[in-house]
């Protein structure tokens, strides 16, 4: 009998590609979205809004910087955790991930709502909480769409001679 082999990522990306496949269906594949969580303004103004976090010079230092990240198979819990999100100061930048910059007691007060919420079902799940630096969030870098990111962000210099 013939072993099938092991295809990488990305060589599997190519061969459903050749195949014509150009997409599959969106992950974490929403129910129609809750007012007000809609997070379909351009990437630009996205990626302008949390560059104003990193850049924004008034940042209390006991404030905390994170994003929050899930893969919430149920759409009624997952509406639900959006809401919470929205309702808790963090702001949405993909479907399923979200940005803040909050104080540390509101960070600790979801990240333990979330675990609870994690805890209070059976389901396969999961919900990150990652802290970041705004060192990290400047050096974010946008992969898949056509952006000048160093616009944005103000890196281009020009030399002159």
């Amino acid at each position: 009998m013939k072993r099938k082999e092991e295809l990488t990522f990305v060589e599997e990306m190519r061969r459903l590609a050749a195949a014509g496949i150009s997409q599959g269906p969106a992950p974490n594949q929403e129910s129609p979205t809750p007012a007000g969580t809609d997070c379909r303004e351009p990437l630009g103004d996205r990626i302008r809004r949390i560059l104003g976090i990193a850049h924004n010079d008034n940042r209390k230092s006991t404030d905390m910087l994170f994003f929050v990240m899930y893969d919430i198979t149920s759409n009624k819990v997952r509406n639900l955790v959006v809401k919470y999100l929205i309702r808790n100061g963090c702001q949405r930048i993909q479907k399923s991930i979200f940005v803040a910059d909050l104080p540390v007691d509101t960070y600790n007060k979801i990240r333990e709502d979330l675990t609870e919420v994690q805890a209070a079902y059976e389901n396969n799940d999961s919900i990150l909480i990652v802290p970041i630096s705004t060192d990290y969030l400047k050096a974010m870098r946008v992969i898949g769409q056509s952006i000048e990111l160093d616009v944005i962000m103000h890196n281009k210099n020009t030399l002159v001679f």
